[in-house]
């Protein structure tokens, strides 16, 4: 294994993960690299001074390799790929080496690069919503690149976009070539994206965080969508991610990014298995992993049934005095009403569950689930159409204005877009101390202290208090949103997606966090989440819902060990473990069972 600033070449096309230095190909000639980028360095002019995001950056990228670029945000990793093909802003500057098919990169004219963007090198974004224009249909974007670069009619090249969107199992092309993007879910805005980056065979693919956003079954399957492309055109991949699950999935070879530099480089079973570097240590160590795919060691006690086949938790406390629950749904049903021409939407379907206080439930599904709509709904920003939705005994179905703010002093929310859910023109302070101004807890210098020893509790300094959101990094502006949620003490904390953005040791530390003030504080909390290892680590109960319906509810350890429902089961076969011999199976596995169910 090579250690900083190394470059080992990959395995052949298709092949097992890591293969050795130089593979020949056909009778004996050597493989040579699709990209050979060498000391590439990037770097951002801010407030009068040079800042580096990349250092001294060197690897190679072979035909039919996925070569997995890795680390926290603010590592390197994005910028140093995209100052491959001059996507850097206007402050930002390259220099070193990045040859493509032997020719050079850094330093090219734009209208060189512009042919080159799209025609040999194609990107896919972390975001489709943003990077596809929402004011044209998708089949007008991707026959716009084709014709961007060859001489073809618009007939042809819209057939050549709904070829490629068929090659993506794109549902229904010949109906959605015609959509915009807002018509879409995330995954089929993803395959829409994924069309438009390979309608021209580029000889290398950038894969900027493809799945963040994604639910597990979505996810496997652009996974496999592009373990298959690799395969038929042969593209040389470069992967950047913070998900060690999809690394160990993909990876044939993995370069482990930190401050900018290249920490450490191998294959995959090497970084996994053999790490090196105290860094990869660490970063691995703070991977959350589904237990369901490790040996199973002592099995969960076998589960009780109670009414149309749900499965509820053996107690694990003697009885004791009933307390007042925290949240309690009984046959909910939420609706959203008609609006004009658009008929109305029924979300969630008969939905009963019931949160102890002290209580932590998972809520886990696929986008459309109805699970952030039940989020929604227990802190009244949703209306109840139907059924009984109790928040610490207040019943909201029908509540006047006064009963549902008497009820929202019970309950907060942690949001899963800390950026997105802070005021940008307010202080963090501010922002903090808000709730307790406005339900005249606190005021003055007594307001000062309330904030002072909540940001404590987070684990940030005070002197944070007077930064602005955009001031902080990803995993502070999340401390910042927890604060603002317990600034009431409430009995219930309902976290939709607290983590799905941040980086796996970020991600770890604010799990970490929530788990200690759960346990000090005994609040009531509705995990909502699509990470079914990260519900595992904070639930003690998993209700799983699917098409608006409540499936399956058990205890976490029965539920993802032994699930009783199919969905469930397609569920946790589709999450990736970061395990490279382990995933193989897996997805072997599961390949398996979905032929043998179509």
């Amino acid at each position: 294994m090579s250690q900083t600033n190394g470059s080992t070449p990959g395995g052949a096309a298709g092949g097992p993960a890591g293969g050795a230095v130089g593979d020949a190909v056909g009778a004996g000639e050597a493989r040579q690299p699709i990209l050979k980028v060498r000391g590439l360095n990037v770097e951002f002019y801010v407030e009068g001074e040079w800042f580096p995001a990349a250092i001294d950056v060197d690897y190679d990228v072979y035909p039919g390799e996925i070569l997995a670029i890795v680390g926290e945000s603010g590592s390197g990793k994005t910028q140093s790929s995209m100052s491959l093909i001059g996507l850097l802003p206007p402050n930002g500057k390259v220099s070193g080496s990045a040859q493509l098919a032997g020719n050079e990169l850094v330093g090219m004219r734009q209208s060189e690069l512009h042919r080159v963007r799209g025609a040999s090198i194609s990107v896919i974004f972390q975001e489709p919503m943003t990077a596809l224009n929402p004011v044209y249909t998708i089949g007008f974007q991707i026959a716009e690149t084709i014709r961007a670069h060859r001489p073809v009619s618009h007939d042809a090249a819209r057939e050549r976009a709904l070829e490629l969107l068929r090659l993506v199992d794109m549902p229904d092309p010949e109906q959605r070539i015609d959509f915009y993007p807002h018509q879409l879910s995330g995954g089929q805005r993803q395959r829409a994206m994924i069309a438009q980056a390979l309608v021209l065979d580029p000889a290398l693919l950038i894969a900027d965080e493809p799945t963040t956003a994604l639910d597990v079954t979505v996810q496997a399957e652009i996974l496999s969508l592009m373990r298959d492309l690799r395969e038929r055109i042969d593209s040389g991949i470069i992967l950047i991610t913070h998900d060690m699950g999809v690394v160990a999935d993909m990876a044939d070879r993995i370069c482990v990014m930190k401050d900018g530099r290249i920490v450490e480089t191998g294959t995959s079973e090497e970084i996994f298995y053999n790490p090196q570097h105290p860094y990869t240590k660490l970063l691995l160590a703070a991977v959350p992993t589904l237990s369901e795919a490790l040996p199973a060691g002592d099995q969960a006690t076998e589960p009780t049934t109670a009414g149309d086949g749900i499965v509820q938790r053996e107690p694990e406390t003697p009885a004791r005095e009933p307390e007042t629950p925290a949240l309690e749904a009984a046959n909910l049903v939420i609706e959203y009403p008609r609006r004009g021409r658009t008929p109305a939407f029924r979300a969630v379907h008969d939905v009963s569950l019931v949160i102890e206080p002290g209580e932590v439930v998972g809520l886990v599904g696929e986008s459309g689930s109805g699970k952030t709509t039940v989020g929604r709904a227990a802190v009244a920003l949703v209306p109840v159409h139907s059924g009984s939705l109790k928040l610490c005994g207040i019943e909201l179905h029908g509540a006047s204005a006064s009963q549902i703010r008497r009820a929202r002093r019970g309950a907060s929310m942690v949001f899963q877009d800390p950026g997105s859910s802070l005021n940008p023109r307010l202080p963090i302070g501010q922002s903090i101390g808000e709730p307790l101004l406005l339900a005249k807890v606190a005021k003055g210098k007594a307001l000062d202290k309330e904030v002072e020893r909540l940001l404590d509790q987070v684990k940030l300094p005070a002197s944070l208090r007077n930064r602005y959101p955009h001031e902080l990094s990803g995993g502070q502006r999340q401390r910042v949103g927890i604060a603002r949620a317990l600034a009431l003490e409430p009995q219930l904390l309902i976290a939709d997606e607290p983590t799905s953005a941040l980086d796996v040791s970020v991600q770890a530390s604010v799990l970490a966090l929530l788990a200690e003030l759960q346990a000090e504080h005994r609040f009531a909390c509705l995990f909502i989440s699509h990470d079914l290892a990260v519900v595992e680590m904070v639930a003690s109960r998993v209700a799983v819902m699917s098409k608006g319906r409540l499936v399956e509810e058990g205890g976490a350890r029965q539920i993802l060990r032994s699930p009783r429902e199919e969905y469930t089961r397609e569920l946790i076969a589709a999450v990736p473990v970061p395990d490279p011999r382990v995933q193989a199976i897996r997805r072997a596995e599961r390949e398996a069972y979905l032929a043998a169910k179509r």
